[in-house]
């Protein structure tokens, strides 16, 4: 018996996801890992929060590596700097969001395991965020694009 063949590329996703400020791009996707892992760059610029809301993910773990810079996360209320050579592990059902309080870029990479999200929750996470031009998007569009992908919005802050 042979062994299946695989179809073995680097960087199957070579598309630059543009989210307001930021940018994400995939590096590995569900489909090119049998599902296990899904890893992506997020850059980040300096002085940025997150447009979306905090959120939770009841189906995966999200690990977060820093590459470059210091990206501060909030995981249930407790915030953490995440800098260059540091991980996070973000548990399944951890509300968390994060923001960029200094004003230089920072770049991280987010592992998630196993692969329940993939670029298109980004790219229609994209058409919200950037259809607000700026100004805060629509919280009843955002969340219905995070719940199709799997995501739980937390409340709004009291």
């Amino acid at each position: 018996m042979t062994p299946q063949t695989i179809n073995l590329q680097v960087n199957p996703a070579d598309e630059t996801i543009r989210i307001g400020p930021l940018a994400v791009r995939f590096l590995l996707t569900g489909q090119d890992s049998s599902g296990t892992i899904a890893a992506f760059e997020v850059v980040v610029p300096g002085s940025q929060r997150l447009a979306a809301p905090a959120h939770s993910h009841d189906h995966y773990e999200e690990t977060i590596y820093g590459v470059e810079g210091v990206l501060t996360w909030t995981v249930d209320g407790r915030q953490i700097d995440v800098g260059p050579g540091q991980a996070l592990c973000i548990p399944r059902g951890a509300v968390h969001r994060f923001d960029n309080n200094t004003p230089h870029d920072v770049k991280v990479l987010c592992v998630v395991t196993p692969a329940a999200i993939g670029p298109q929750y980004f790219r229609d996470a994209a058409e919200v965020i950037n259809a607000a031009a700026g100004g805060p998007p629509d919280r009843a569009k955002m969340a219905e694009v995070m719940r199709r992908h799997g995501l739980t919005p937390a409340p709004p802050p009291a």
